[in-house]
């Protein structure tokens, strides 16, 4: 079976494909065949204007076409399609809503934080983790971050955040924003300690493969304090020569290292993992349980 998500975030979309193989006694595999992003950075215009540009609109509209087509060529069995902070925030949304499942039969859905948190949850990470330890997930994105806690292979709390890399970029987060997470963290891991976390979001994985360590060695706080620092001292020109970054990647990667940091410190967390998964991985995961309920409402190319 082949299934795909596609996830329009702040900063960039990105289609994933996955083909699962079932085995009788055995947890289905999930083997990524594609992964496509594209750089439509649509939380600058949401910034700026309250709205989508129609340079922007249209650039959407030919990227959800390219989409539709890989969609076609990898025979994908059913897909999930959804739209994040950006889409939420955008005055004309509805209308370009329209137009994406007029051109493409795609039926975007746009999520609230609340069901992003739950989707990210979707990866089956309590699963993995070591029961004896405690967690907060972190997932920082262009236009919000969502948290989720862990005790005991339990989600003991889970939560969305208008805190996203863009707009403390164009300082547009107010004291408030940070106090309300903060507030959070600190309520929900008061009675924890030696608490570990994950972090997901494609900056935090720049930030491990710069580190040159393995998927399964932590980041330590300090190796974080230390990127932040170095980088914040470069241009972002200066950052893509050094750190061979992307212009998309080389703005949003400081305030995303800012995001992380103050998350651990709160947290009393002084080691981050990085499995590399998001958003896109959680909508497949809660698309295959879907497709495995006949009841449930799912979404298919046929």
């Amino acid at each position: 079976m082949k299934l795909a998500a596609i996830d329009i975030g702040s900063n960039a979309a990105r289609l994933l494909i996955m083909q699962v193989i079932e085995q009788d006694e055995c947890d289905p595999s999930f083997t990524k065949l594609n992964l496509i992003r594209i750089p439509l950075r649509l939380g600058f215009d949401i910034s700026k204007n309250g709205a989508i540009s129609s340079q922007k609109r249209v650039h959407i509209i030919e990227t959800m076409k390219a989409y539709k087509f890989l969609l076609d060529v990898y025979e994908v069995d059913h897909f999930k399609a959804c739209a994040t902070a950006a889409f939420r925030n955008a005055a004309n949304r509805e209308e370009i809503l329209t137009e994406i499942l007029k051109e493409t039969q795609i039926d975007l859905k746009i999520i609230t934080g609340e069901q992003e948190a739950d989707f990210i949850f979707q990866n089956h990470i309590a699963e993995k983790l070591n029961k004896s330890d405690n967690y907060i997930y972190i997932d920082v994105g262009g236009g919000s971050t969502e948290i989720c806690i862990f005790n005991r292979n339990k989600l003991r709390g889970k939560a969305s955040f208008n805190i996203g890399t863009i707009g403390l970029l164009e300082n547009r987060i107010k004291k408030s924003d940070w106090n309300l997470m903060k507030e959070f963290i600190k309520k929900k891991t008061l009675r924890y300690e030696n608490i570990l976390a994950i972090g997901s979001g494609g900056n935090i994985n720049k930030v491990a493969s710069l580190s040159g360590k393995k998927d399964n060695k932590p980041l330590y706080l300090g190796e974080l304090e230390d990127y932040f620092h170095e980088l914040s001292r470069l241009t972002v020109d200066e950052r893509i020569k050094s750190f061979r970054l992307s212009p998309d990647r080389a703005d949003v990667i400081v305030p995303a290292l800012d995001i992380y940091i103050k998350i651990m410190q709160w947290a009393g967390a002084v080691k981050i993992f990085v499995p590399k998964i998001g958003l896109a991985d959680g909508l497949i995961h809660a698309l295959y349980d879907e497709v495995k309920k006949p009841t449930s409402t799912e979404t298919t190319l046929k």
